[in-house]
């Protein structure tokens, strides 16, 4: 339990602490959209657009296929079992800047399923992994920045979205 405590006490420093910096009016604008580029609907864009366009492999369709249905209900059991209150339900006098999608914030979703995407992607398309990353690790900083999740959220995300991705890979590949 002393364990659990030290990481929820250094979450909410490191959260209050990003969400009181000056600069935090200034970066919720992007991060709004940011965080919804991870929305959802652009990954299968995407992948079915490098499948059929770029000429990547169709390896890569079924591959965010199976992440995804492996993805969703692992984060969906995690979100209920650990039942960590959102940022806004956990601290007295803060409100998020967007409303969430549901009650919870262990893991980040947004966060899970960018890493994942990206890990796929970059499998396949190798020069534009670090941007991938890059731009996954922002989404996981926007949430944050938006105040619907706690640091540790984004950070389980990112574990559980490349476990999955190359869980996703070497049972295709």
């Amino acid at each position: 339990m002393k364990l659990i405590y030290a990481i929820h006490k250094y979450d909410v420093t490191l959260f209050t602490w990003l969400n009181n910096v000056l600069i935090h009016a200034s970066l919720v604008r992007l991060c709004r959209t940011i965080s919804r580029t991870a929305d959802g609907f652009l990954y299968v864009l995407v992948a079915a657009w490098l499948c059929w366009d770029q000429g990547v492999d169709d390896a890569l369709l079924q591959a965010m296929i199976l992440a995804f249905l492996i993805e969703r209900p692992v984060y969906l059991l995690l979100k209920k079992s650990c039942k960590r209150n959102r940022p806004q339900q956990a601290l007295e006098n803060f409100c998020s800047v967007i409303k969430p999608a549901d009650q919870f914030s262990f893991p980040s979703g947004h966060t899970s399923a960018a890493f994942m995407v990206a890990t796929l992607l970059g499998y396949f398309l190798p020069e534009l992994l670090p941007a991938l990353y890059v731009w996954a690790a922002l989404v996981g900083f926007s949430r944050v920045v938006l105040g619907v999740h706690f640091p540790t959220d984004t950070l389980m995300g990112m574990v559980l979205g490349v476990s999955v991705a190359i869980f996703s890979l070497n049972y295709i590949l």
